[in-house]
């Protein structure tokens, strides 16, 4: 959520409200050509070469020396100015614009948004979450033997990956706002596709426990820097339901690396004298390669710099998300120092971050579900497969309710509703050992727990405030912390626990009956903060409501 905004020092428009008054009388009664027009490429240039469209007379550009390099920096500085007034006209225009004239732009500018950005995070998130899952099929096939594993080293492999993810978190997003976006993930994903598919050389398990840990370091600035571009082009409204049809990409892979994991078990182990864990590694790591190398020229950047968009809709794309969040992003240069102090300053950052961490630990059964699954009594094929519906069925649900929380406007009565469908999974499947009851609760624990947390990812992004920096650092600092959870979560399932798993199954009942007290902690501190904004009356000016 926002806080008030601060003056920007531009002159005659406050982007933290609508303002038709202050436009011009043209400017205010400007229909769509016009609005064309004004941000036409000859337009513009007519603005630079004469005067600013406020009134104001500004020194000609011919008369300029540009041989001396004061003069070039008063030229650039007379560019700058005319460029940020032009821009304030345009959007005052924008504000003046009637309510069915928003909904058409903002459907049209959507749909593209939607066409080129959606597809390409849930097919790279896909494969991000498959190369760091599929260690969980591989299992089923002969990796513990080949490799002389034994007792807890297949938790130790498991939990090293989130050692290296941890540490290369916050620093791989502040990065992200140096670096264009679609170059940088796709750079990453490369990287994680070659690490992926080159653990299938392991011949130990001090190997094995390697490439993981690199395997994390690399996958680490995938997911928090996805939220960080979606939250730069989606309002908050908007970003729930989207960020679902993102992180939907967990579940599909799972549903896929289980159908995946079959086939190559199956029909590849053996083939070419190569077993089927290590053929597994090497597909998908190549897909993941093929998939990065496309990524880099499909995966789109900041409105301001997008191709597919005309003019009209880049301005539109930034003063939509300057009018819901009070002020404009820039990706500006901040140390790491600053944008810690803009986070850890702010103290719901701490409720947050153990929301984020106790719901990925109610979730930690999903490195091990496959193994928990056989404990049914199927082999390790009809395993494999049996764990695609409950995944396809978590698939459905999570974008159901995240429609939902968007269309409301609500996180946390969704988040309580879904971790307490969590609790009942649990209990279920460690109260009985009834085939049929159990299969039932497996299906109940991650249709609640995953769901719940593609709520609270967004919840994230979107309860804090800009400059771009803080957003960045607080999705990341969230996820980073967040993720320790997966480092001794990993431990909560060992084999001899099997076939009820009480232990795991009991703590992590527990622990999501936690993150429904904490959703509702959060939205009794939101409730009061939105309070004291209609008290002081600065909702009324700049729109600001903070999402319970």
């Amino acid at each position: 959520m926002r806080e008030p905004h601060k003056s920007s020092g531009r002159v005659g428009f406050n982007p933290g409200q609508s303002y038709p008054e202050q436009a011009s009388p043209a400017v205010a009664n400007a229909g769509e050509s016009e609005m064309r027009r004004l941000t036409s490429g000859n337009a513009m240039h007519s603005y630079k070469t004469t005067v600013n469209p406020l009134g104001r007379v500004l020194p000609p550009i011919q008369a300029l020396n540009m041989t001396k390099p004061e003069a070039q920096a008063e030229y650039h500085e007379h560019v700058q100015k005319v460029e940020q007034s032009e821009q304030d006209v345009i959007y005052q225009t924008y504000a003046s614009q009637s309510p069915e004239w928003h909904r058409k732009m903002t459907k049209q500018l959507l749909r593209k948004v939607d066409f080129h950005l959606l597809p390409c995070l849930i097919v790279m998130y896909l494969l991000n979450f498959l190369d760091r899952n599929n260690l969980s099929q591989a299992r089923l096939g002969t990796l513990e033997k080949d490799l002389k594993m034994k007792g807890t080293d297949y938790n130790l492999a498991t939990s090293i990956l989130f050692v290296g993810y941890l540490l290369m978190q916050l620093p791989s997003n502040l990065l992200l706002t140096r670096v264009r976006p679609s170059l940088f993930l796709g750079i990453t994903m490369a990287i994680w596709g070659v690490i992926s598919a080159c653990q299938a050389g392991t011949q130990s398990f001090t190997g094995l426990v390697l490439s993981r840990f690199f395997l994390g370091f690399v996958e680490a600035p995938f997911f928090p820097g996805a939220i960080m571009l979606m939250s730069s082009w989606y309002t908050r409204q908007e970003l729930s339901h989207r960020i679902a049809w993102f992180y939907a990409g967990s579940s599909l892979a799972n549903a896929f690396g289980g159908l995946i994991g079959a086939g190559v078990l199956g029909n590849l182990d053996g083939a070419h004298g190569i077993s089927g864990w290590r053929w597994l590694f090497i597909i998908e790591g190549c897909i993941t390669v093929g998939i990065s190398l496309m990524s880099i020229l499909l995966l789109p950047n900041y409105p301001a710099t997008t191709s597919w968009l005309d003019e009209t809709e880049k301005l539109y794309a930034q003063w939509r998300l300057i009018q819901d969040a009070g002020e404009a992003d820039e990706a500006r240069s901040n140390s790491l120092r600053e944008a810690l102090w803009l986070v850890f300053s702010d103290k719901r950052i701490y409720l947050f971050i153990l929301l984020q961490h106790s719901s990925l630990l109610s979730q930690n059964f999903q490195y091990f579900f496959p193994t928990i699954v056989q404990t049914l009594g199927y082999g390790n094929i009809e395993t494999l497969l049996i764990t695609a519906p409950v995944w396809i069925a978590t698939f459905m649900v999570s974008l159901l309710v995240t429609w939902s929380s968007g269309r409301t406007n609500d996180r946390s009565l969704h988040i309580i509703s879904l971790m307490l469908v969590s609790v009942v999974g649990c209990v279920i499947c460690t109260a009985t050992t009834n085939i049929g009851a159990r299969f039932f609760g497996m299906f109940l624990m991650p249709m609640g727990a995953v769901s719940a947390y593609q709520i609270i990812i967004a919840w994230v992004a979107n309860s804090f405030p800009r400059p771009l920096v803080k957003r960045s650092a607080a999705i990341a600092t969230a996820n980073m912390i967040g993720n320790t959870a997966s480092i001794y979560g990993s431990y909560m399932w060992p084999s001899s626990s099997g076939p009820r798993y009480i232990a795991g199954g009991g703590a992590t009942a527990a622990i999501a009956f936690l993150v429904a007290i904490l959703a509702l902690v959060i939205r009794m501190v939101h409730s009061q903060m939105n309070k004291r904004l209609d008290l002081a009356q600065e909702s009324s000016q700049s729109g600001i409501r903070y999402i319970l």
